[in-house]
Protein backbone atom coordinates (compact mmCIF):
# COMPACT_ATOMS: atom_id res chain seq x y z
CA UNK A 1 0.00 0.00 0.00
CA UNK A 2 1.27 3.31 -0.72
CA UNK A 3 1.93 5.36 2.00
CA UNK A 4 -0.53 8.79 2.98
CA UNK A 5 1.53 11.95 3.77
CA UNK A 6 -0.05 13.60 7.01
CA UNK A 7 0.89 17.68 6.90
CA UNK A 8 -0.20 19.20 10.10
CA UNK A 9 0.03 22.48 12.16
CA UNK A 10 -0.77 23.12 15.44
CA UNK A 11 -0.13 25.47 18.46
CA UNK A 12 -2.83 24.73 20.76
CA UNK A 13 -2.44 21.06 20.27
CA UNK A 14 -6.04 20.70 19.26
CA UNK A 15 -4.65 19.40 15.70
CA UNK A 16 -1.69 17.68 16.65
CA UNK A 17 -3.98 15.81 19.00
CA UNK A 18 -6.76 15.19 16.15
CA UNK A 19 -3.72 14.06 13.48
CA UNK A 20 -2.28 11.71 15.95
CA UNK A 21 -6.21 10.16 16.26
CA UNK A 22 -6.23 10.14 12.46
CA UNK A 23 -3.15 8.39 12.18
CA UNK A 24 -3.33 5.70 15.07
CA UNK A 25 -6.90 4.84 13.39
CA UNK A 26 -5.89 4.71 9.53
CA UNK A 27 -2.99 2.39 11.03
CA UNK A 28 -5.02 -0.22 12.64
CA UNK A 29 -7.27 -0.04 9.49
CA UNK A 30 -3.95 -1.30 7.33
CA UNK A 31 -2.76 2.58 5.77
CA UNK A 32 0.85 3.38 6.23
CA UNK A 33 1.07 7.04 7.19
CA UNK A 34 4.01 9.42 7.16
CA UNK A 35 3.48 12.51 9.84
CA UNK A 36 5.31 15.56 9.17
CA UNK A 37 4.72 18.41 11.59
CA UNK A 38 4.85 21.63 9.07
CA UNK A 39 6.94 23.87 11.34
CA UNK A 40 10.16 21.50 10.51
CA UNK A 41 9.00 20.11 6.97
CA UNK A 42 9.61 21.97 3.42
CA UNK A 43 6.50 22.05 1.60
CA UNK A 44 8.14 20.49 -1.12
CA UNK A 45 7.81 16.56 0.50
CA UNK A 46 4.76 16.80 -0.08
CA UNK A 47 5.36 16.22 -3.59
CA UNK A 48 6.66 12.80 -2.79
CA UNK A 49 3.38 11.65 -2.07
CA UNK A 50 0.67 11.19 -4.58
CA UNK A 51 -1.66 10.74 -1.38
CA UNK A 52 -1.78 13.69 1.73
CA UNK A 53 -3.96 14.80 4.77
CA UNK A 54 -3.51 18.15 5.52
CA UNK A 55 -4.60 19.12 8.89
CA UNK A 56 -4.62 23.30 9.82
CA UNK A 57 -6.47 24.94 12.29
CA UNK A 58 -7.89 28.61 11.97
CA UNK A 59 -5.96 31.11 13.77
CA UNK A 60 -6.93 34.48 14.87
CA UNK A 61 -9.93 35.42 12.72
CA UNK A 62 -9.71 33.84 9.95
CA UNK A 63 -5.84 33.35 9.35
CA UNK A 64 -3.61 30.10 9.08
CA UNK A 65 -2.04 28.78 12.10
CA UNK A 66 1.31 30.38 12.40
CA UNK A 67 3.69 26.91 11.27
CA UNK A 68 1.58 27.15 7.86
CA UNK A 69 1.65 31.10 7.50
CA UNK A 70 5.60 30.39 7.36
CA UNK A 71 5.41 28.53 4.13
CA UNK A 72 2.38 29.51 2.50
CA UNK A 73 3.28 31.63 -0.51
CA UNK A 74 5.90 28.47 -0.84
CA UNK A 75 2.63 26.23 -0.94
CA UNK A 76 1.04 28.42 -3.50
CA UNK A 77 3.64 27.77 -5.80
CA UNK A 78 3.31 23.63 -5.74
CA UNK A 79 2.19 21.76 -8.47
CA UNK A 80 0.01 18.95 -7.10
CA UNK A 81 -0.56 17.14 -10.36
CA UNK A 82 -1.33 13.84 -9.67
CA UNK A 83 -1.60 14.23 -6.15
CA UNK A 84 -4.94 13.76 -4.27
CA UNK A 85 -5.77 15.25 -0.91
CA UNK A 86 -8.01 15.39 2.06
CA UNK A 87 -8.21 18.43 4.20
CA UNK A 88 -9.22 18.85 8.10
CA UNK A 89 -8.73 21.69 10.81
CA UNK A 90 -10.09 22.61 14.01
CA UNK A 91 -12.13 26.22 14.77
CA UNK A 92 -14.63 27.79 16.51
CA UNK A 93 -18.40 28.17 15.26
CA UNK A 94 -19.34 30.68 18.07
CA UNK A 95 -16.62 32.55 18.61
CA UNK A 96 -15.66 32.62 15.12
CA UNK A 97 -18.45 32.45 13.15
CA UNK A 98 -17.63 34.96 10.34
CA UNK A 99 -14.48 32.70 9.21
CA UNK A 100 -15.03 29.21 10.66
CA UNK A 101 -12.60 26.84 9.39
CA UNK A 102 -11.03 29.51 6.54
CA UNK A 103 -7.81 27.85 7.38
CA UNK A 104 -9.11 24.68 5.04
CA UNK A 105 -10.35 27.45 2.37
CA UNK A 106 -7.06 28.82 2.64
CA UNK A 107 -5.28 25.60 1.59
CA UNK A 108 -7.67 23.64 -0.02
CA UNK A 109 -8.00 25.87 -3.06
CA UNK A 110 -4.32 26.57 -4.14
CA UNK A 111 -4.11 22.41 -4.13
CA UNK A 112 -7.27 22.41 -5.86
CA UNK A 113 -6.26 25.99 -8.53
CA UNK A 114 -2.35 23.96 -8.89
CA UNK A 115 -4.17 20.62 -10.34
CA UNK A 116 -4.33 18.55 -7.02
CA UNK A 117 -7.74 16.13 -6.77
CA UNK A 118 -9.33 16.77 -3.68
CA UNK A 119 -11.23 14.66 -1.57
CA UNK A 120 -13.14 14.67 1.83
CA UNK A 121 -15.51 16.99 1.20
CA UNK A 122 -17.60 17.06 4.37
CA UNK A 123 -21.10 18.36 4.88
CA UNK A 124 -22.11 21.20 6.91
CA UNK A 125 -24.84 19.29 8.72
CA UNK A 126 -24.55 20.03 12.47
CA UNK A 127 -22.70 23.33 12.67
CA UNK A 128 -23.83 26.69 12.99
CA UNK A 129 -21.57 29.48 11.42
CA UNK A 130 -22.06 32.48 9.37
CA UNK A 131 -19.45 32.64 6.62
CA UNK A 132 -16.55 29.68 5.74
CA UNK A 133 -13.32 30.22 3.02
CA UNK A 134 -13.86 26.41 3.53
CA UNK A 135 -17.21 26.20 1.50
CA UNK A 136 -18.53 24.51 -1.37
CA UNK A 137 -22.14 24.83 -1.29
CA UNK A 138 -23.32 23.17 1.28
CA UNK A 139 -20.06 21.21 1.99
CA UNK A 140 -17.07 22.04 3.69
CA UNK A 141 -13.80 21.00 1.53
CA UNK A 142 -12.65 19.00 4.37
CA UNK A 143 -13.71 17.64 7.68
CA UNK A 144 -14.31 20.44 10.24
CA UNK A 145 -13.87 19.77 13.90
CA UNK A 146 -14.63 22.04 16.95
CA UNK A 147 -12.91 21.09 19.97
CA UNK A 148 -14.21 24.52 21.42
CA UNK A 149 -17.88 23.36 21.33
CA UNK A 150 -18.67 20.05 19.87
CA UNK A 151 -15.58 17.92 21.79
CA UNK A 152 -17.98 15.33 22.02
CA UNK A 153 -18.26 15.01 18.00
CA UNK A 154 -14.74 15.04 17.40
CA UNK A 155 -13.52 11.10 17.73
CA UNK A 156 -16.79 10.16 15.65
CA UNK A 157 -16.05 12.58 12.89
CA UNK A 158 -12.87 11.89 12.10
CA UNK A 159 -13.72 7.79 11.74
CA UNK A 160 -16.36 8.83 9.48
CA UNK A 161 -14.10 10.59 7.66
CA UNK A 162 -11.33 8.67 7.89
CA UNK A 163 -13.38 6.09 5.77
CA UNK A 164 -14.60 7.90 3.75
CA UNK A 165 -11.05 8.94 2.38
CA UNK A 166 -9.89 5.55 2.69
CA UNK A 167 -12.26 4.64 -0.20
CA UNK A 168 -11.30 7.80 -2.48
CA UNK A 169 -7.41 7.35 -1.90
Amino acid sequence: MEKIGLFWGSTTGNQEEASKFLIDYMTSEGFKIDSHDIRSTNPSEMLNYKKLIIGCPTWNVGELQEDWENIYEEYKKLDFTGIKAAFFGCGDQVGYSDNFLDAIGLLAKPFINNNGQLIGRWSTDGYEFDASLALDGDEFLGLGLDNDNQEDETEERLIIWAEIIRDDF
